[in-house]
């Protein structure tokens, strides 16, 4: 007789260096709707999906919803709403480079692991959480 499989599976979250607040920039997508989205700069206002692989940005990728009145007393209408992009079309923002680049970890002096990306012009890591 087979084994009975678990309705529950485990999700594995998918591993990321960016965080709530950080600056991004659109890399890919979110050409729906004439909503051209690539190459436009946001901070990051959530991290969702099950496995955290999307990414809500402020001001960018926003839609209008029809919401019904589900009570009485309370008003239905156009309500706007700001759907997720993937967190693959999104890069971290330097605003001093005016570009994105890409994060990594490494371990600082005092044996403290720090969030930075490399200089593209000196090859020299820079902190970001220091």
């Amino acid at each position: 007789m087979a084994a009975k499989k678990s309705s529950k599976q485990k999700v594995e979250r998918v591993p990321t260096v960016l965080r709530k607040g950080d600056t991004v920039m659109v890399i890919a997508g979110g050409n729906k709707a004439k909503r051209a989205i690539k190459g436009q700069v946001a901070k990051i206002r959530a991290i969702t999906g099950a496995k955290g692989d999307r990414v809500i940005l402020e001001g960018l990728n926003v839609f209008t919803r029809n919401k019904r009145a589900s009570r009485p007393g309370e008003e239905g209408g156009k309500v706007q709403v700001e759907k997720s992009v993937h967190i693959s079309n999104v890069m971290y923002y330097v605003e001093k480079l005016k570009k994105p680049v890409r994060l990594c970890k490494s371990t600082s002096a005092d044996g403290k692991r720090v969030r930075g990306y490399k200089d593209p012009s000196s090859k020299k890591f820079v902190a970001l959480d220091a």
